[in-house]
């Protein structure tokens, strides 16, 4: 009796630890939008800083977004516990954020020219090589941003995980929340490393000596990710506002009575169409959530524009 009680015990835990690693697989896959646009927006966030600081200021921030998490699971496990009526809003306001953040990347992209970008960087470069600039304060007020930065966008993550393992048992949604939030804070903060040590990574290996093939081949990879590194830099960013998109208008598609439905339909009959059907079948639902996306983007940044405005005449 014992043997067989120990027997059902571990195919218990088995059931529920195969649970856990199936949602947040899934998890991982519907945050992986908010991740591109992490990446990149922290990995900006040190940019300026003192080449010997860059992994404490990374590490600072790391531990930020620790604390932010150790706020946000517990927060995100009590609404799922006690109303869970407010998953959805939430979620939905989450995907309506991820779309207005990619709609206003874009926008900035098409109302500044590439000179007038070049030329802020030019006079953030100069202000930072003043010597009369307190580093010590510069590096303080780049934690306090990239924190509060991490915070929305841990936000978000976590938001989006408890629409994922919303019908779960508690105990599982306390694995998967957990899961997501430390592999999420790792990886990101791992690449972030990892990415801001590039140049100087590129730098050390160009100047490699020695007349050796293989001390020829150190070199050229050298200068290879002194020319990457800025290069991936910019594919984060786009990579990451493209994600914002798609993520952000399949939350709302998901969430929006129909939508699901209307989708398969399409899907269904654009199926059809002779030759390419199959392709633009399998297309159809991304293409959708990128629309959904830029358009709730747009009505979002218009309504969010016009609210400051208002604000703005009513405290005049």
């Amino acid at each position: 009796m014992a043997g067989a009680s120990l027997l059902t015990l571990i195919d218990d835990i088995a059931s529920v630890l195969d649970d856990v690693s199936a949602m947040t697989k899934v998890a991982a896959k519907k945050t992986a939008g908010v991740l591109g646009d992490d990446l990149a927006l922290n990995a900006q966030q040190v940019a300026g800083v003192k080449a010997d600081r860059e992994l404490p200021v990374v590490l600072a921030v790391a531990l930020g977004s620790i604390t932010n998490k150790v706020i946000l699971v517990p927060a995100a496990l009590a609404i799922s516990a006690f109303a869970p009526s407010a998953v959805l809003p939430l979620l939905m306001t989450g995907g309506a954020y991820l779309c207005y953040e990619g709609f206003e990347k874009l926008a900035h992209r098409l109302m500044h020219s590439r000179s007038e970008d070049e030329a802020h960087h030019s006079e953030r470069v100069k202000a930072l090589a003043d010597a009369s600039v307190d580093m010590v304060d510069l590096e303080r007020r780049k934690i306090k941003g990239a924190v509060r930065t991490d915070f929305i966008l841990s936000a978000e993550i976590i938001t989006i995980t408890l629409g994922t393992v919303a019908d779960a048992a508690f105990g599982t949604q306390v694995a998967v929340l957990a899961g997501i939030a430390a592999i999420m804070t790792v990886g990101v903060y791992g690449l972030v490393a990892g990415i801001v040590k590039l140049d100087d990574a590129g730098l050390y290996l160009s100047g490699v000596g020695g007349a050796a093939v293989w001390s020829g081949l150190l070199r050229a990879l050298g200068r290879g990710l002194l020319r990457v590194a800025p290069k991936m830099m910019k594919g984060l960013s786009i990579i990451g506002t493209a994600a914002m998109f798609l993520v952000g208008g399949g939350i709302l598609t998901h969430g929006l009575s129909g939508a699901h439905d209307f989708i398969h339909h399409l899907a269904q009959g654009t199926g059809t169409i002779p030759g390419i059907g199959v392709v633009v079948a399998a297309l159809t639902p991304t293409l959708v959530n990128a629309l959904t996306g830029i358009a709730a983007g747009g009505v979002t940044l218009l309504l969010v524009t016009m609210a400051t405005r208002l604000a703005r005449a009513v405290r005049r």
